[in-house]
């Protein structure tokens, strides 16, 4: 199983350049969750994938395997209330990739900003732009397993708090409101 290290940020308000980005639309449902692992077909663009995930945090197992349109198809049925909608855009900065996920559906109006890394040395040097917001790396409430089961959004504080680096209980690097 491969390494997904990553950290996930809440933005208050869309960037004005936004839509001079590229961006392609992913459909993502669950087909099975649970407090370890989670198992979700994607459709990105017209491509479909299958995606096993594990453990929680900063740093996660993951595989994702190029699927036919009829398995899709056959299975996209089961996940059936576990579904977010939303359309990738992607800001290239000297740190990497910045993926900027704009929420619709039940989530619209959430819009939430993830960067990987190779490693977890790297993830901890990483300097977020201001217009990133409010990082929610490790907190469950924010999870896209999460969002799509209770098809919900949590409360965004009205005032971005100030927040402090803290480990997770899973390794994971996390930010927590002070």
């Amino acid at each position: 199983m491969g390494t997904e290290i990553e950290r996930k940020f809440v933005l208050r308000a869309t960037p004005e350049w936004l839509g001079e980005t590229d961006a392609e639309q992913i459909e993502q449902g669950y087909l099975a969750v649970d407090e370890e692992a989670e198992v979700r077909l994607r459709l990105i663009g017209d491509r479909p994938k299958l995606t096993v995930k594990s453990g929680r945090g900063l740093e996660r197992g993951e595989v994702e395997i190029d699927i036919g349109s009829d398995q899709f198809e056959a299975l996209w049925p089961l996940t059936e209330g576990r579904r977010v909608s939303k359309r990738r855009h992607r800001r290239e900065t000297d740190s990497g990739t910045i993926e900027i996920d704009v929420y619709g559906g039940p989530h619209d109006g959430l819009i939430v900003a993830e960067i990987e890394f190779g490693s977890v040395a790297e993830s901890e040097r990483f300097e977020p732009p201001d217009w990133i917001g409010m990082e929610v790396t490790g907190d469950e409430r924010w999870a896209n397993r999460r969002l799509a089961l209770t098809g919900t959004i949590p409360e965004v504080p009205a005032r971005i708090p100030q927040t402090d680096v803290s480990r997770s209980s899973r390794g994971g690097r996390g930010r927590r409101p002070a």
